[in-house]
């Protein structure tokens, strides 16, 4: 029953409608039907989390302290951990106690640091298609949204060039993200110091998102925004354990740069939040110190995937190429759909969920986005399916 007269605050009218809540919504409703759904929409690992992981927070639970309140800035063996992460992986030198604090999820972090940094009318740059929190943490906090768009053209890399010099004066923030998601774009060296160059010319700061560090393919290995001298003088890089350790219910995350920029995302958050409960964070922490072995299998397991998809898409007629990295295809509609009837239309005939790609924002118009999250008897079944179907490029 609704009252007239109690209404939401007007920044919420800024967001459109979260998409994966609407497909949950349509979900629900097919498998009232008796659909027998086979959910390739959202980033979401299958599986359990690996196993001294597990047994790390089994472990932590009988520690009395862990039961309390945790530290607002994250434990220091958490931090540590972080940062002896960065070092192992980037040689990247980071003071766990100033440039590294942990998070409830990346994307918390994400939309917070919006709300620590932006004030109504401030101008930020989002490349469109891009994972939504890039630009619904700015709009909430009452931004100026710049929508860059990307083109398959340019192989889905953000032209500097392209972005009108009066809105690059203004701006105040840049959000990025590479391997990109939705696109699974990978962006080289030369173009995160184009990048840092940029920014420092005018005066904006960088925010990138790394939740894809370690879904890497056949030697590709991602750059981090914080190997580019002088990055840390102005960005901040966030990433989440949610995907390469199957903890996305887990929700632990972590930012890492600018100390300055990351203490004003503290001070947001000590008057949010308590933190992560620590038996997670010891838990988080042990994720962070298992061998390459375990990424070379979790590598190895998308792959196959990645692969086996890409010849069966291709035999009904795509031209999908791989990826080098990420969880995800990225493919283009039949000429004569559109990104959200496409997803409807595989839904309601086959029961195969795919995440239509103007979620990410307008740039992602005539694609969707399939997330590589079943194994391949499942990902063989939906294939049949589409077959069976007859739903062709």
């Amino acid at each position: 029953m609704k009252t007239s007269w109690i209404n939401r605050a007007n920044r919420l009218s800024a967001l459109p409608p979260y998409v994966f809540a609407r497909l949950d919504e349509l979900k629900a409703k097919a498998r009232e039907q008796g659909l027998d759904l086979i959910d390739l929409g959202m980033g979401n690992p299958d599986g359990f989390a690996p196993t001294p992981v597990i047994e790390a927070a089994k472990e932590a639970l009988n520690v009395a302290k862990y039961h309390g309140y945790p530290p607002f800035e994250g434990t220091a063996n958490f931090r540590n951990a972080i940062a002896s992460w960065y070092q192992r992986r980037y040689q990247v030198e980071l003071n766990p106690d100033s440039e590294a604090l942990p998070l409830l999820g990346s994307k918390e972090g994400l939309s917070h640091l919006a709300l620590a940094y932006v004030n109504p009318g401030d101008t930020v740059i989002v490349p469109s298609p891009s994972y939504p929190a890039h630009y619904r943490g700015p709009a909430i906090a009452g931004a100026d949204i710049y929508a860059l768009k990307l083109s398959a053209e340019n192989d889905w890399l953000i032209d500097l060039t392209q972005i009108p010099e009066d809105i690059a004066r203004k701006t105040k923030i840049l959000y990025f993200n590479y391997p990109n998601n939705p696109t699974t774009a990978t962006a080289p060296r030369a173009f995160f110091e184009e990048v840092v160059s940029w920014a420092k010319h005018y005066e904006v700061m960088l925010v990138h998102d790394l939740a894809y560090a370690e879904l890497a393919f056949e030697g590709y290995e991602p750059t981090s925004l914080l190997q580019i001298k002088g990055a840390k003088e102005i960005g901040v890089e966030f990433h989440t354990l949610s995907k390469t350790y199957n903890m996305a219910g887990w929700r632990v995350g972590f930012v890492v740069g600018n100390s300055d920029i990351i203490q004003g995302l503290r001070t947001l958050k000590t008057n949010l939040d308590y933190g992560i409960f620590s038996v997670i964070q010891a838990a988080a922490q042990t994720a962070l110190q298992l061998p390459d072995s375990y990424i070379h299998e979790v590598q190895q397991r998308y792959q196959k995937r990645r692969d086996f998809l890409i010849e069966g898409l291709n035999k009904m007629g795509w031209n999908v190429k791989p990826s080098s990295a990420t969880m995800y295809l990225w493919i283009p509609v039949p000429r004569n759909s559109n990104s959200t009837d496409f997803a409807l239309d595989l839904l309601q005939k086959t029961g195969v969920v795919v995440t239509p790609g103007n979620a990410f924002g307008d740039g992602g118009e005539g694609y969707v986005r399939v997330s590589l999250i079943a194994d391949c008897d499942r990902l063989s079944e939906a294939l049949q399916r589409w077959e069976k179907a007859n739903i062709r490029y």
